[in-house]
């Protein structure tokens, strides 16, 4: 950290206690570490607009994507702890530790958890003109074109990067990895017939399901999603077991004041309790997980050991 930053970090520090008795006083920024248009976008809408009515501040959504969320997470590692940089974090911050060499911040020291927001399943979805009507039927196209069907992902490293190679690795095919930098971008590609299938966010690509302008081949949840009942989920269309799910939570800078991140976590607890805030989020395939800081805190480090082993088991060699 530079002098003029420790600085800077030393003076927010001593103004802290004051700060959070009026906090907040000024608009608030929550970095999203994607693109437009992804789940990460669209769980951090739906939150910065409650919060917004809650505190009385506008809560300003800043997408910041790149480098699988490591870009906009380390903009929000590096912030002014004051309550005034969040970030949206996702499944990708217990990712991340085990696809990089060296990150520009640890995930566990460096962010104080406020609350997990939302999960979501992923749905496995084509162009309408690949040649393939169920999972079973792209399997078999795959086999018989061993290296020449695609599959998008938000980044290397990314959930729908691993989502898609513990797929693979069940489904034994060999598809070519192509990386957008979010969400958003590789929908953007797969409506153009760029690639041949991508396992999206739910909220994402529900959208384009129901206008028909994808296929789906099944959910990656363990129930089918009551947004989409008649497609089956994975394990149902053909991969017995698999399940996955993308979770979304709110994060500050470390050493942020514990009265401003306690203020956070109670309305953000009081957000995604309402009614209003719940039926957005569900009609969007995805449903709210309030928490505690703590127990946010818990489950980012469960979460980080559990996908290390994961990496290592589906060989993929650290960035």
């Amino acid at each position: 950290m530079s002098r003029v930053a420790v600085i800077a970090l030393a003076a927010a520090l001593a103004a802290a206690p004051a700060a959070a008795q009026t906090y907040p006083a000024k608009p608030i920024r929550m970095v999203v570490p994607f693109a437009p248009g992804g789940g990460s976008d669209i769980s951090g809408r739906i939150l910065a607009e409650g919060l917004s009515r809650a505190l009385g501040q506008t809560v300003v959504v800043d997408n910041r994507g790149g480098a699988g969320s490591v870009l906009g997470t380390d903009i929000v590692a590096k912030a002014i702890p004051d309550g005034y940089t969040l970030l949206l974090g996702n499944i990708s911050m217990a990712f991340n530790p085990a696809l990089h060499r060296k990150l520009p911040y640890n995930a566990l020291r460096d962010f104080t958890p406020i609350s997990l927001v939302t999960d979501q399943p992923n749905i496995m979805v084509a162009h309408p003109s690949l040649p393939a009507k169920t999972l079973n039927d792209f399997v078999a196209l795959a086999r018989a074109q061993p290296g020449k069907l695609t599959y998008a992902s938000a980044g290397v490293g990314s959930g729908t990067h691993l989502a898609m190679e513990l797929l693979n690795m069940s489904l034994k095919v060999d598809l070519v990895h192509v990386p957008y930098k979010g969400t958003g971008p590789s929908l953007t590609a797969l409506l153009g017939n760029q690639v041949s299938v991508f396992l999206s966010t739910f909220a994402s690509a529900l959208p384009h399901v129901k206008a028909e302008r994808l296929r789906a081949f099944g959910v990656s949840s363990a129930k089918r999603a009551s947004a989409l009942p008649e497609v089956p989920t994975i394990s149902e269309a053909g991969v017995p077991g698999y399940e996955y799910s993308t979770w979304y939570g709110l994060l500050a800078p470390a050493a942020t004041p514990r009265a401003i991140v306690d203020r956070l976590g109670k309305t953000t607890v009081a957000v995604l309790d309402s009614p209003e805030t719940r039926q957005r989020y569900q009609s969007q395939g995805m449903d709210p997980i309030p928490s505690t800081s703590a127990r946010y805190a818990a489950y980012l480090k469960s979460e980080t050991e559990k996908w290390a082993k994961v990496v290592r088991a589906a060989n993929i060699p650290p960035m």
